[in-house]
């Protein structure tokens, strides 16, 4: 027999003397096959190597034991402790995970979905690659036909009726506004260029995480009376981008009082800016949304409103498996708030 070739129940029937059935019953139906039947059936299958289909078992049972991760952001630090937490308490309840890395791409989303679909997955956790308004993919329909259990983790598909675990964004924005208007807007002397202008690094225009959190720092410092300055640099949630927008932000208008990161990788990239100005990162303030790890090690320490992306990844994987259990359930929508770490 050929190494490369699988091993199959007919090859253990074949090295038996026996039927297929009745190999197949001895490997997933034991009870139904005298013992020393099944033991010389065992014996020849470990002796050929040959390994249970998982996935045809699962079809045929109708029990499908494979949950499929959809994530356009596997190198944000936030959401690998947040799959790292779905993969961990899928494992305790015997259920595999499948990743899709999508890289933000729109076609390699839906081709993951397919993929999930044509295994019929017994879930999907997804986190689509924008949460616009405007974008509205045609495998939502397909998912809700399907009757697939679809949890939505961080950000969210517009309208699209699944039930979800997002962050409370408004909220994040006010106390990113609080600390400022505590720490940095009041009593503290201004660098150059800048005594009261605050730039924001931001995610896509139109995405309504973005939006969210500028509408709590934009509504928190109007309540202030303070005429604060907000700059607003649109962008895509990336290092790369935001340190080219930041760096020619610099170079144009000078050091802001204050840069306010809208999340880990986006901070970074004005950190990054910062650095290649020759600007101390104390000199403008930074603040950031979810935390900014490592920096301690260097001795830069950063403001930040942190989520327990571990708790969220948790409460993602138990509103899945419950609608697993009970594709009847009602939609739900899960909060998971911050807190301010100065």
């Amino acid at each position: 027999m050929s190494k490369n070739r699988r091993v199959t129940i007919a090859d253990v029937a074949a090295r038996v003397g026996l039927t297929n059935i009745t190999v197949s019953r001895a490997l997933n139906r034991p009870e139904m096959v005298k013992p020393e039947t099944r033991s010389r059936i065992e014996a020849a299958a470990s002796e050929l190597g040959y390994v249970p289909n998982a996935f045809a078992r699962g079809l045929k049972h109708s029990k499908s034991r494979l949950i499929g991760i959809v994530t356009a952001s596997v190198d944000n630090p936030f959401y690998a402790e947040m799959i790292k937490a779905i993969s961990r308490h899928a494992k305790q309840h015997n259920y595999a995970i499948l990743l899709f890395d999508t890289d933000g791409e729109a076609w390699l989303e839906a081709n993951a979905i397919e993929t999930l679909l044509s295994y019929q997955a017994a879930g999907i956790i997804l986190s689509p690659v924008s949460d616009q308004p405007d974008y509205a993919p045609d495998y939502i329909e397909r998912l809700h036909n399907s009757d697939m259990a679809v949890v939505q983790l961080d950000r969210t598909l517009y309208n699209a009726g699944f039930s979800s675990v997002v962050l409370d964004n408004v909220w994040a924005g006010q106390c990113v506004a609080t600390h400022l208007l505590k720490r940095v807007f009041t009593g503290q002397a201004a660098p150059p260029g800048g005594p009261s202008r605050l730039l924001v690094a931001a995610g896509p225009e139109h995405s309504i995480i973005s939006r969210a959190r500028l509408a709590g720092v934009q509504s928190t410092l109007a309540e202030s009376g303070h005429g604060i300055d907000t700059v607003v640099l649109w962008g895509d949630y990336t290092l790369e981008s935001t340190r080219d927008q930041v760096g020619a932000y610099i170079e144009n208008n000078g050091i802001p009082r204050a840069i306010f990161g809208m999340n880990q990788l986006i901070t970074l990239g004005a950190l990054q800016a910062m650095k290649s100005h020759g600007i101390a990162p104390d000199t403008p303030s930074v603040i950031s949304i979810d935390r900014l790890p490592y920096l301690d090690i260097f001795d830069i320490r950063v403001p930040c409103v942190v989520h327990d992306g571990f708790h969220a990844g948790r409460q993602a994987l138990e509103l899945l498996l419950e609608r697993v259990t009970d594709p009847e359930l009602p939609r739900q929508t899960v909060t998971v708030r911050g807190t301010l770490v100065e």
